[in-house]
């Protein structure tokens, strides 16, 4: 199943692309954004022009049929948001920003955000919910879609603020209330997410859903509070209502309801009823200076109810439900149905082959389904995170795959991209923290979020994603936070922690990552990561994480001239045009996966990829390389899992950024055929020259050649910019060929040793080389890896016969064949280097950080200092041997950035691209 990644156009609900468009232009204006609605109707215009008439299908619907509904679900009762009620100039207002928020929807047009860091209700408000202007709600109905980067278009309430706080705790201890934040600052004291108050102050325990909406449950300073929200329609007004259960007050303590906003000429009215024990009076509504209202609670005893009710009406009294009733578990399933699909199952003859799986798309809920990872129960079932928010578990992942059956399990999580099971237990990781789901009531469906951990920081950068989270062999957590930073400092931005078994605590494991996605050996620990090309990480690096190291990346923000050192180097590095998106890692222990089992696997993300990492530590120093498995994928995959069932490996992934990738999103299974495996198992860089040890017998001739092997190596260099240049060992830019002297085969004829002079450590090396088996058959393939190490070659103890290795210079017998200098090459070389991730050639901008090559060519170019010039032949050979020069005004804020090509590609590889660029007119 493969379709446009861009383009949604017929509904099921029999909606026609003129209405679907009509739709599209909707959304666009409740975002409130000139420049999001300039983009959208951009996009409709091109999408539209290009659209085809539905056609049929049996079974699920092709994505193109589809449209969803609103990505907040009129009947699901919260969902989770940053959420900015920032008013300036109104003194403990002016910061009301909450990173982590729970948006409750109260029904009938009643919306209120409870800040679980806090533990305040930072605003009420009647409307439309929130501006969707997040990176997943913006991104919903139209793939491509991002969020600006930062901290200045973020959600707001769409509607009438009732009231508001500050940042300043909602449940406080003492005799007057504080308006300061008690928390710790950050290294950048304007940052509001610094956390969660200490656990002694209060802490958020969960969401638990009950008939006809939620209870939040918290503890404040050692006293356990249920908090039930409604809203209802009196005299035809909203009425909001917050109810209260204390289990008991040791000592008094403040509730601080907020303040109207102001200028609002509303009259709030304020109702407080509470339950009285022989006349004890348990709670009393107080206005404090400048017009803060609050609810002081006495100590007691006993068990404490109050109710506060709030309305713009003459008169409101509290609705008398009692806590029995609001504590009850809904009484029926939210989403009985399920979903059935199946897989195309691949008829290729290769040892490793993918099996693509139906999403559920055409779902009863129409509801979009973006997944980003997947985990496996002991029982084969599978559970799957959107980025969305919901939760799927999946049966039937086994066999021919022909009846899987999709049961929605969650929703209401903020942008996730990391799941995993311990145990029988699910435990997904988003903007709020980890999140235990747990099905109480045993209906198949979650009725707790109990927030297990929130321990660490969370900002409202737009590119402060929760990466992932994978469970430790002592049953702690491994979670990755993304790096990327516009406005402020966050304390945990860009890092890797680990999260103690009981959740109360996180230890830095790394920093100075830019968007990691991780992986974790399941016994041994051993915790990996990925991370992209920035600012002094010069290509794609692929780490060890461990001992707090920092591992180079600095956010735009931050003086580039001085930076932490030292640096950590990566395991290896990868060649950006090979892999310019690492994804996450897994290890394939106890598989059934053949030469691959108990393997590293390495995904990547731009150009869809399954690469294996060999690892080895013949030297005191672990090194790897790094081998393409198959690119054989619809989607971009994020991460994998293997299914203890089949030992099979299940890849899932979803795009928003740059990707070769024809799909949206997609699941799909490697599968071992049992057909014979050319991929490399060990690959070692020694004195002499470079060990290959394959699986299968080697054809003499073919592997005894040195003509047969080809290999290069080059340096990068850290700096301020983005990227790095390739230079060769003598400084100069460029790559070092490096010729083979020698080939010997081994005893068993399943390894090679190639003869190389003049080895030594390098940040890049490549071997390449085109064999044959001893049965015929024909195989190429390209290894990359860091040679930090060299061992000593021992032919005996390496299974070879004596011999003195040949390093006398050879010349190649075959001279490099001269690219051939046209537009069809320039073309080649962009989709080879990866240029269309950030630059269209059809004049489109949605998914792009670049500009468009379109009308490119004898344009004008306007520049970041203000200067200008023509787009002519030696613009753009400078701007792509050095496109840090001159940057095009609108693009010096980019969080990419693009890289020198200087080296990277010959002379006749950019007159080619040249070329390419002025057919785009």
């Amino acid at each position: 199943m493969s379709w446009n990644p861009h383009v949604h156009l017929t509904g099921v609900d029999g909606a026609t692309p003129k209405e679907h468009l009509a739709r599209m232009v909707t959304i666009a204006v409740r975002r409130c954004s000139f420049a999001f609605l300039i983009a959208v109707l951009l996009f409709l215009f091109t999408a539209g022009a290009s659209a085809a008439e539905p056609s049929a299908s049996a079974g699920v619907s092709e994505p193109g049929q589809l449209v969803w509904k609103d990505f907040v679900e009129a009947d699901f009762p919260f969902f989770s948001s940053v959420l900015d009620v920032r008013t300036p100039g109104i003194g403990a207002m002016t910061n009301n920003l909450t990173p982590r928020g729970i948006i409750l929807n109260l029904g009938n047009n009643c919306w209120a955000c409870f800040d679980t860091d806090l533990l305040r209700m930072s605003a009420i408000w009647t409307g439309q919910g929130v501006t969707p202007v997040s990176m997943a709600q913006g991104s919903y109905h139209i793939a491509g879609v991002k969020a600006p980067e930062g901290q200045e278009n973020l959600p707001r309430p769409l509607g009438t603020t009732w009231l508001a706080n500050g940042i300043y705790p909602g449940w406080q201890v003492g005799e007057k209330i504080s308006l300061s934040d008690p928390r710790e600052p950050g290294p950048d004291p304007r940052e509001v997410g610094r956390g969660p108050l200490p656990a002694s102050a209060g802490q958020f325990k969960a969401i638990r859903l009950v008939e006809g909406g939620v209870r939040l449950e918290y503890d404040v300073a050692g006293v356990s509070v249920n908090e039930y929200l409604t809203a209802r329609v009196e005299e035809g007004q909203p009425v909001v209502q917050r109810r209260f259960h204390l289990q008991h007050v040791p000592q008094p303590l403040w509730l601080i309801l907020g303040r109207k906003p102001l200028g609002d000429s509303q009259v709030l009215k304020l109702a407080l009823t509470a339950r009285q024990t022989d006349g004890e009076v348990v709670a009393e509504r107080t206005e404090e200076p400048g017009g803060l209202l609050a609810v002081r609670v006495h100590s007691s005893k006993k068990s404490v109810e109050f109710t506060v009710a709030l309305s713009q009406t003459t008169a409101v009294q509290p609705w008398q439900q009692t806590i029995a009733n609001l504590a009850q578990s809904p009484s029926s399933r939210r989403w009985p149905q399920t979903a059935t699909t199946r897989a195309t199952l691949s008829a290729a003859r290769d040892t490793y082959v993918v099996d693509n799986i139906q999403l559920p798309l055409n779902n009863p809920w129409k509801r979009n389904v973006r997944l980003a990872d997947l985990a496996f129960f002991r029982d084969g079932r599978a559970a799957a995170v959107t980025f969305d928010g919901d939760v799927w578990v999946i049966s039937g992942l086994r066999g021919e795959l022909g009846e899987v059956t999709w049961q929605r399990f969650a929703s209401g999580m903020h942008e996730p991209l990391g799941l995993c099971v311990r145990g029988d237990e699910l435990f997904v990781f988003d903007r709020n923290g980890i999140w235990r789901l747990r099905d109480t009531d045993g209906n198949g469906e979650a009725d707790v979020h109990e927030l297990f951990s929130n321990a660490f920081t969370q900002t409202a950068e737009t590119r402060e994603y929760a990466q992932g989270i994978r469970v430790a062999p002592d049953g702690s957590f491994i979670i990755a936070k993304a790096g990327i930073q516009f406005a402020t400092i966050g304390e945990h931005n860009g890092t890797a922690l680990r999260v103690s078994p009981d959740g109360k605590s996180a230890t830095v494991l790394a920093r100075g990552l830019r968007s990691p996605f991780i992986g974790v050996h399941p016994k041994t620990g051993l915790v990996t990561a990925s991370d992209q090309q920035g600012y002094y990480v010069p290509s794609t690096p692929l780490h060890i994480i461990r001992d707090g190291q920092f591992y180079g990346f600095l956010p735009a923000i931050l003086p580039k001239e001085k930076y932490p050192a030292p640096i950590a180097d990566p395991l290896t590095w990868i060649p950006h045009p090979i892999n310019p998106s690492g994804a996450a890692q897994v290890w394939l222990a106890e598989a059934r996966m053949g030469p691959l089992t108990d393997g590293l696997i390495h995904l990547g993300y731009y150009r869809p990829e399954v690469f294996l990492v060999l690892l080895h530590q013949r030297a005191p120093r672990m090194q790897a390389a790094v081998v393409s498995v198959t690119r054989d994928f619809d989607f971009a995959p994020l991460a994998g899992a293997v299914n203890p069932i089949d030992g099979q490996l299940y890849v899932t992934g979803f795009q928003i950024f740059g990707t070769t990738a024809k799909q949206i999103s997609g699941l799909a299974r490697l599968r071992y055929t049992g057909a014979p495996s050319t991929l490399p198992r060990e690959v070692v860089a020694m004195d002499k020259g470079i060990l290959l040890r394959f699986d299968v017998a080697l054809d003499t001739k073919k592997a005894g050649d040195p003509a047969n092997y080809s290999a290069e190596r080059w340096n990068y260099v850290r700096t301020a910019n983005y990227g790095s240049p390739h230079f060769k060992l003598d400084g100069s830019k460029g790559q070092e060929s490096m010729t083979p002297s020698s080939a010997y085969l081994s005893k068993d004829g399943k390894s090679v040793f190639l003869g190389i002079p003049d080895m030594k450590p390098v940040m890049q090396m490549r071997l390449g080389w085109a064999l044959a088996t001893r049965a015929g058959a024909s195989f190429e393939q390209n290894t990359y890896f860091t040679p930090y190490e060299m061992t000593h070659f021992d032919p005996t103890a390496e299974g070879f016969d004596p011999l003195t290795v040949d390093l006398a210079p050879r010349r190649a017998q075959v001279a490099a064949a001269s690219a051939p200098i046209t537009a069809d090459e320039g073309k080649r070389v962009s989709e080879l280097m990866g240029c269309v991730a950030c630059h269209s050639s059809d004049g489109s901008t949605i998914g792009k950080v670049g500009p468009t090559w379109k009308g490119l060519f004898g344009s004008w170019r306007v520049f970041a200092d203000g200067s200008r010039t023509v787009a002519n032949e030696a613009y753009l050979r400078e701007s792509i041997r050095e496109p840090a020069i001159r940057v095009v005004s609108g693009f010096e804020k980019s969080d990419t950035g693009m890289p020198s090509y200087e080296g990277v590609i010959s002379d006749a590889q950019i007159e080619a691209l040249v070329l390419y660029l002025k057919t785009l007119r």
